[in-house]
């Protein structure tokens, strides 16, 4: 099959502007090669991801990993974390897990457009281009969105987008040959 297609546009490029701030993570690197741990045939763990420079007046943020370059036209949801609390601005290697157990207090999972409920490592077709996995970080001038962990990971976007004060990505890279 001939998977050859124009690369996706950066999907937050297309959102209204926000301020950014500052993501790190000893995991991952922009536009690096995602390690075996990452990915679905791996160890299919989340990365450590740690964030600071955000706007004083952010009351909770949304994680999220989405792929703009899968071979759909809406891309990939791989994760999506609602209601970590201000005050937390790590997550650890793993937090990721199915079920939530390793979630800061408060926070969930919504499921991942493989239909579980955490953290699906990079997965791109074999014989793909490298497939980008943006890491968002999303900080919202909310304490809680209208969400809770029977919506969508599109939903929880739509709803991000009217709350978010400042951003911050990080987009680590995967080809399966």
């Amino acid at each position: 099959m001939d998977l050859s297609r124009p690369l996706a546009p950066e999907p937050y490029g297309l959102l209204p502007a926000t301020p950014s701030f500052t993501l790190t993570s000893s995991d991952v690197a922009d536009g690096a090669t995602l390690d075996d741990l990452f990915i679905a045939g791996g160890g299919n763990l989340s990365p450590a991801l740690e964030w600071a420079g955000y706007p004083s007046e952010t009351k909770s943020f949304v994680v999220s990993c989405f792929d703009p370059d899968a071979p759909t036209p809406a891309g990939y949801w791989h994760w999506t974390v609602v209601g970590i609390p201000a005050a937390v601005t790590r997550l650890e290697r793993g937090a990721g897990a199915i079920g939530g157990a390793a979630l800061p207090a408060g926070a969930f999972h919504v499921r991942n457009d493989n239909g579980d409920d955490g953290y699906m490592g990079a997965a791109p077709p074999a014989g793909d281009r490298p497939h980008r996995y943006i890491f968002a970080v999303h900080a919202l001038d909310v304490e809680a969105l209208p969400v809770d962990t029977s919506a969508t990971p599109t939903t929880v976007a739509f709803n991000t987008l009217f709350h978010t004060i400042a951003r911050a990505t990080i987009a680590p890279t995967y080809q399966q040959v």
